[in-house]
């Protein structure tokens, strides 16, 4: 009897109106076997039966055919067009084909076709020769009626300000909608988005959570390039030390490496990040893990991106222990340089060499700018709740000190600043290596949603530092040693128990005609469109980078 109403369906409707019909048949009528999943316990959407599984509680995938194509994402550089198509899960006798259009002289034309990844769901799209001198309307297309539509923009190098909208830490405790964000964003109409990490806090269900992100900023992902890399809660850890690439005993992974299959890790990286540029040396690591490091530049301004985590030492079995986790130091009294070793890594040779030649590089260049997951300090004291002091948290790019200032020495030479998020808690920081602020400035960006597990910048004396910043309303600005010794100058600070809970994003404005770049931080309930709309407290900050070193 089904197979004869199966037969009937196709005899009377098209195909496409047949998958669009689909879900409610049962799973036996939906062709072939599925693709299995070459890890277990992983990701009930990735792959596999997934139509015979509940519901996900994260994100309903399940969703009319019509809809199947969730979102976009695209880069252009060196002549080069990148769009990875982000598709909700397909049925096994669904096309795996994806086809690209653009409007030329107000016609739809296809231009490319790529294949669907059945493990996640993506489709990479790759265009040689673009004519980025032109805003170009796309749309992406599978089946008969599925569609995602929007706009390539040119490149803006005529503009005097090249604005970047940068997020971080999309955190699961508020799954719902980001109106605010969308009308924000849109409203200061940025030339380029970046996401620093962690969109997807889900760990064992990352295509649910990524396709729950899609639907949440695909109005603002549609008409922008948009830079997206992953972090630790993406690929399933509660922090990451990467250690190029070996397996880690355990999800906590502080003795270095990844726990999941690394076909997991290959899935979350090629749906964050196959959309950016080539990687500068792209031979893998350990287990056959990609890498992305690579740069892109918009409008003038040179971005590296880089990968804080992948080469970074584990810190368990290899640093005296200073408390109950190897990660955290309770110790008021410890040694820092105890804990910075011979051997310990932060970024690897491999990007210390990218950053050394991108930072010689300035053709057409005004800004350089270096975006990654996390800080290179210890910026927060309080950790979680009020009471709980940690004195240094080797998670951030602080720790070893020698490899935080052989990163910074490259990003001196090349008088970048520095965009990341990670911390829950937004921050300007000035670094310092052989003296207070002779090296670059860094603005970690608030998180998106901070109410799970927040950070406080709370000096424990409650005074503020040596050459306190005079424009600031903030109390505890000036020149402090982070809990591993490093200097670094606080200039601005948003707590949690400030405007929306501490939650927001950064813009970074770099004004080509002024020489300078304006951090500003936003409170994620601001409305940027109403007259009177406030900053956090301390913000905006300009300054003026140096031009760059002749040495």
């Amino acid at each position: 009897m089904k197979m004869a109403l199966t037969s009937f369906l196709l005899a009377v409707f098209p195909m496409a109106t047949f998958l669009h019909f689909a879900p409610t048949l049962p799973a036996a009528d939906h062709g072939e076997p599925p693709v299995r999943a070459p890890f277990e316990g992983l990701d009930t959407a990735a792959v596999n039966d997934w139509w015979n599984r509940p519901p996900s509680k994260i994100h309903d995938v399940n969703v009319p055919r019509d809809e199947v194509v969730a979102f976009g994402l695209y880069t252009v550089a060196n002549g080069t067009l990148k769009l990875s198509a982000q598709l909700y899960p397909l049925y096994p006798r669904e096309t795996r084909e994806m086809r690209l259009e653009i409007q030329d002289g107000g016609q739809w034309r296809e231009i490319a076709r790529a294949r669907v990844n059945d493990i996640g769901w993506s489709a990479l799209f790759r265009v040689e020769n673009w004519d980025a001198s032109r805003d170009v309307p796309y749309r992406l297309r599978h089946g008969g009626r599925a569609m995602f539509e929007g706009l390539i923009r040119k490149d803006p190098a005529r503009k005097s300000e090249i604005v970047v909208a940068a997020f971080s830490c999309n955190s699961n405790k508020d799954r719902g909608p980001r109106e605010e964000f969308v009308r924000n964003v849109n409203h200061h109409d940025p030339d380029l988005l970046f996401f620093a990490g962690d969109q997807s806090y889900d760990h064992k269900e990352h295509t649910a959570a990524w396709l729950l992100f899609g639907r949440q900023f695909r109005d603002v992902l549609r008409s922008r390039p948009c830079i997206t890399i992953p972090d630790d809660h993406d690929i399933g850890q509660g922090n990451l030390w990467g250690e190029g690439g070996k397996r880690a005993s355990s999800p906590a992974g502080d003795d270095g490496g990844y726990f999941y299959h690394a076909e997991y890790v290959k899935m979350v990286e090629r749906c964050q990040t196959a959309h950016l540029p080539d990687p500068y040396d792209p031979a893998p690591i350990g287990q056959g893990i990609g890498v992305y490091f690579t740069r892109l530049k918009v409008g003038g301004v040179d971005f590296a991106i880089i990968e804080d985590r992948k080469f970074k030492s584990g810190p368990a079995g290899k640093i005296p222990q200073q408390g109950p986790r190897p990660d955290h130091i309770l110790n008021p009294n410890y040694d820092p340089a105890s804990i910075d070793l011979p051997g310990l890594e932060l970024l690897g040779a491999r990007q210390l060499k990218f950053l050394r030649d991108w930072g010689r590089e300035w053709r057409n260049v005004r800004f350089k700018a270096v975006l990654s997951q996390t800080g290179f300090c210890g910026g927060a004291h309080l950790h979680g709740t009020h009471d709980n002091r940690v004195y240094a948290d080797l998670d951030s790019n602080g720790w070893p000190q020698t490899g935080r200032n052989r990163a910074l020495a490259e990003m001196r030479k090349a008088f970048a600043v520095h965009i990341a998020g990670d911390q829950h808690l937004g921050t300007i920081f000035h670094h310092g290596i052989e003296e207070f602020g002779d090296a670059c400035w860094s603005f970690c960006v608030p998180a998106i949603v901070n109410n799970y597990y927040s950070r406080w910048w709370w000096p424990e004396d409650g005074k503020p530092g040596a050459r306190p910043d005079p424009r600031s309303p903030l109390p505890w600005t000036g020149d402090y040693l982070d809990g591993f010794g490093n200097r670094i100058t606080m200039h601005a600070y948003a707590n949690p128990d400030s405007d929306s809970n501490g939650a927001g994003y950064g813009l970074i404005r770099f004004n080509k005609s002024k020489g300078t770049v304006t951090f500003e931080c936003w409170p994620r309930f601001a409305d940027v469109t109403r007259p009177g709309a406030k900053q956090f407290p301390g913000w905006p900050i300009t300054i003026r980078p140096s031009p760059p070193r002749k040495d």
